[in-house]
């Protein structure tokens, strides 16, 4: 039976020696030109620029010369501790992220359990609330503007017309930010559905069946069954969420343009106002790898969070 096998393997993996150490170095080599394109773009896009904007981030670099740019150290750091805009602009993401994570989570979990059901037309309805997700953010952002118009809007012309008082959605600072929230929660929960449809799918129904013949009714098999065993998809979903929504831009610059009186000025549109229109280059990328780092942060803490109730759970 050994030798039967061992005559059933290729050559290049039971020949001589040489021919062996020929072969894998010969693939090794074919294996590095192909993913070459890849290598050079990473390097060329991502490594180099990210290298540059941490030097830049050490200079007073205001988008004149750049080889004339002074080199400040620590400067670009220190100025940021006392910038009452950009910790503004942080409690801000700090705000959309607290509200737009869980209920994001929440609502598109909802959806996701009625479009995991056999229902008539589901594929249909799982295509209508994806749509959202492929529409261009300035599209929805135009839209929204006009539903929220605190005069011709839709939205108010419905409250008006059940007796509730209007609201002025977009140019209240108490509302702002909320409504911001709202349309990040509409635009995203179609691709969330499908993150959740993932993990709904991939329980085995047998273990559906066997709770019910324990008796569990679905409100019990939901709350320990289903929701456990989405515990890496919550993991995922939460992670996400955190980064998508610190590096919240487009609808905050299209919407709102950071008012009124900055109640929806969030971090990336603080760092794109020093870049683009300060043009104070240095200070934007200190800010940008700040930003980067307080992110870095969330998502350890996440992963440590999860290992530790992973830990919790076997003992």
């Amino acid at each position: 039976m050994q030798n039967k096998a061992f005559l059933e393997q290729p050559f290049f993996t039971t020949g001589p020696g040489w021919w062996r150490r020929f072969w894998t170095r010969s693939n090794e080599r074919v294996g590095y030109l192909f993913i070459l394109p890849s290598l050079l773009h990473l390097i060329a896009f991502l490594l180099i620029p990210l290298l540059f904007s941490l030097y830049l981030s050490f200079t007073d670099w205001r988008g004149t010369n750049f080889y004339n740019a002074p080199f400040i150290g620590l400067s670009n750091y220190e100025f940021m501790l006392g910038d009452r805009r950009w910790w503004n602009a942080m409690g801000n993401s700090a705000y959309f992220t607290a509200l737009s994570v869980p209920l994001g989570m929440i609502i598109s979990l909802g959806i996701a359990l009625v479009m995991n059901q056999k229902l008539r037309g589901v594929y249909f309805f799982r295509t209508l609330f994806f749509m959202p997700v492929i529409s261009s953010w300035v599209a929805v952002s135009v839209i929204w503007i006009t539903l929220l118009d605190p005069q011709a809007g839709m939205v108010n012309y419905f409250l008006k017309s059940i007796g509730l008082p209007t609201v002025n959605w977009l140019g209240d600072p108490a509302s702002a930010m909320p409504s911001l929230v709202m349309i990040t929660i509409w635009k995203g929960a179609g691709f969330n559905m499908v993150i959740w449809l993932a993990g709904l799918q991939a329980i085995p129904q047998e273990l559906y069946e066997a709770a019910a013949i324990d008796g569990a009714n679905a409100r019990q098999s939901f709350f320990r069954l289903t929701l456990p065993l989405l515990t890496p998809t919550t993991f995922f979903m939460a992670i996400t969420g955190v980064i998508s929504s610190f590096q919240v831009f487009s609808s905050v610059y299209v919407i709102t343009g950071g008012g009124p009186r900055g109640a929806t000025d969030v971090a990336v549109h603080r760092i794109y106002l020093r870049a683009f229109e300060s043009f104070d280059m240095g200070y934007a990328s200190a800010l940008a790898w700040v930003l980067f780092f307080v992110i870095f942060v969330f998502t350890l803490l996440q992963v440590w969070y999860m290992r530790r109730r992973e830990e919790q759970a076997l003992f």
